[in-house]
């Protein structure tokens, strides 16, 4: 098993992706099927398309980590991130990442943070693009090492938190 995690852009137009890519006969590909067939309200799984008809391999399954909110929201998800995630994926086996034995023996599950306030369809599909690209080869890579992580302990933030600094 293979865990990624990517953030690319800024605003409400970012991409933050985490993947977890594996054997389809294994855990992850029990967890792929578990999770396509249990959606719940706001959150529906669904495999990542090329084009209609061409899903991309290895098989993907895109989970939203937030609550589809209103139509708009939801085109956005199902739209430019679903194409961008899907890209992703393919430029990683067009660039050797994966190998065609790969892509036809694994699953990508792939869980997309999609702000409401998403509203740059292009920006959208270039950041997912990027992120699911990315955090596959954080994957593959085993990034970070676990003493690298253990460093940063004390610097710990995100794009949506940042502590602010003890007074002396």
């Amino acid at each position: 098993m293979e865990i990624g995690e990517s953030f690319v852009g800024t605003g409400p137009n970012a991409a933050s992706v985490s993947t977890v890519l594996g054997d389809r006969d294994g855990s992850v590909g029990a967890a792929w099927v578990a999770a396509l067939a249990t959606p719940t309200a706001g959150h529906a799984p669904f495999v990542a398309v090329l084009q209609r008809g061409l899903a991309v391999k290895p098989s993907t399954l895109v989970v939203n980590k937030a609550r589809i909110d209103g139509t708009g929201h939801a085109r956005m998800n199902w739209g430019p991130v679903q194409a961008g995630v899907a890209a992703g994926v393919a430029d990683t086996v067009a660039g050797g990442m994966l190998t065609e034995a790969e892509a036809e023996q694994q699953v990508l599950i792939v869980a997309v943070f999609v702000d409401p306030a998403a509203d740059d369809a292009d920006a959208l599909f270039a950041n997912h693009r990027e992120a699911v690209r990315s955090a596959i080869v954080i994957g593959r890579g085993q990034l970070p090492a676990a003493r690298d992580a253990a460093s940063k302990r004390n610097e710990a933030w995100n794009p949506f938190y940042r502590p602010t600094p003890p007074t002396p």
